[in-house]
């Protein structure tokens, strides 16, 4: 039993990954059981960080989703659990992770949940909670939760009566939403004569994003707009950018934007269907922040997955760019930390500081569109402003996240590899997904044989001693 786990126990036990909870949906920890308990302890520990709710009445918890078959389970469970503890519910229905989150601060509530494992297949599921400023939970009040979930201490814990929470749906969520990101483009500019092609992913932006660019005047021919609970990033999506690219091709559009499941990163397609990642959105926008000096003490936050090429062209126009671990928390931390408006990922998360306080693609589609418009320039003018340096990206499913100084020969490989491209500006990193049974590797070098040389050589290691049999 849960309850009567033992200390030692309790601290192997890991609920909270890098973003969240997340795992196969009905297989431990995402089942309705544990989202219960996170939910009871969840909302015991909002309810004490502030003695008087931020609201109106009781203390209240927004919680949403995106489109997955299991956030109605998820959903319900975590609900139970947060109103057995006499704090209120606000059920917003399917709406993108920053949606979740500015709606938390719109409406007083006292913290936000989001039921979504991103840009993971639709078996998937996870829970992200955030503060009630919308940004996410640091280490501390995780460790709270997670610890309240082992160990059983709230278990009686019991509001009766009318003390018991209720559960109310805001039906204005999305309008809110769509209203706040329309916000964050120049009130006397349109998209008019402006041909997108959206790809939802269909995920939780199938509504927001064809509404927004349409009210800002644009044309919006969107797909991966009709999710059914199973097919959410299926094929679709920045995960998948392939019938994007083709259909801005085909409907001569002016670019494409792809959405995550919950439409905190995007990826675009020029108009001649080639693909740009965040990588080339951080360059675009901080070098256009740079020259309009908006960019806080000029200084970028990325990761260390973001090519070298961004570092060249960032100082070389007066900048710096300043490198994080992985996970667009990170990113958000550094950049509270440092009093910095703008950082991301290369996946296509983009923190635009001065709007938001989480990733969010359209914030991040609408400041792209705002710069083609401002210079009268098309995406593949614009991304002309930085060169990439070679690099591959591989990733290798695993059984087991077994420590890499324990594989035999793969730091020997690693070694050896870095011993050729870093005395030409080159690097290696190699690591496990915080999210899932991956191994990750990057290289970069200047001779794409090189390159693949390595990947292979590396993968193969990994892939020999614990990769995921077929």
């Amino acid at each position: 039993m849960l309850d009567s786990i033992s200390n030692m126990e309790l601290a192997t036990k890991k609920l909270f990954g890098t973003d969240g909870v997340r795992g196969r949906a009905n297989i431990e920890p995402v089942t309705a059981e544990t989202a219960l308990k996170l939910g009871r302890a969840a909302a015991h520990v909002f309810k004490t960080l502030e003695s008087h709710a931020r609201g109106k009445g009781r203390h209240k918890i927004v919680i949403g989703k995106d489109t997955r078959l299991s956030g109605y389970m998820l959903e319900n469970a975590l609900s139970s659990g947060i109103l057995s503890m006499g704090v209120d519910v606000l059920f917003i229905g399917p709406l993108p992770t920053p949606g979740v989150a500015y709606v938390t601060r719109s409406l007083r509530a006292d913290a936000g949940i989001v039921i979504t494992a991103s840009h993971n297949p639709y078996d998937d599921n996870g829970i992200k909670f955030f503060r009630a400023d919308g940004f996410k939970l640091d280490d501390v009040i995780e460790n709270r939760i997670e610890e309240l979930v082992f160990s059983g201490d709230i278990e009686n814990i019991r509001p009766t009566a009318g003390e018991i929470g209720k559960a109310i749906r805001i039906e204005d969520a999305l309008g809110r939403y769509i209203e706040f990101v329309k916000a964050s483009f120049p009130k006397k500019m349109t998209l008019d004569g402006v041909r997108i092609v959206v790809d939802c992913g269909n995920g939780s932006a199938y509504k927001a994003s064809p509404c927004v660019l349409r009210e800002l005047g644009a044309e919006v021919i969107p797909i991966g707009n009709q999710p059914d609970g199973t097919n959410i990033n299926k094929n679709c999506g920045s995960m998948h950018p392939e019938e994007m690219c083709r259909k801005v091709i085909e409907h001569r559009a002016q670019l494409g934007i792809a959405h995550d499941g919950d439409a905190d990163r995007v990826v675009f397609a020029d108009e001649h269907g080639n693909i740009l990642d965040g990588d080339d959105i951080m360059a675009i926008t901080g070098l256009e922040m740079l020259r309009q000096g908006t960019l806080r003490e000029k200084t970028l936050v990325a990761t260390v997955m973001s090519n070298a090429g961004l570092d060249v062209a960032i100082q070389a126009a007066g900048g710096r760019v300043l490198r994080t671990p992985v996970g667009d928390r990170n990113v958000i931390d550094e950049m509270l930390r440092g009093g910095f408006n703008f950082g991301g990922e290369q996946s296509g998360h983009l923190i635009y500081g001065d709007y938001g306080t989480t990733g969010d693609g359209l914030v991040a589609a609408l400041q792209i569109l705002r710069i083609m418009k401002s210079n009268n320039a098309l995406l593949s003018q614009l991304v002309l402003c930085w060169k990439r340096y070679p690099q591959k990206i591989c990733n290798v499913r695993v059984r087991k996240k077994t420590p890499f100084d324990k594989l035999e020969g793969v730091l020997d490989l690693v070694k050896k590899c870095e011993d050729e491209v870093k005395p030409v500006g080159g690097r290696v990193l190699l690591r496990y997904s915080g999210t899932e049974l991956k191994a990750r590797l990057l290289i970069e070098a200047s001779d794409n044989a090189v390159l693949e040389h390595w990947s292979h050589e590396i993968c193969e290691a990994i892939q020999t001693q614990i990769g995921e049999k077929n």
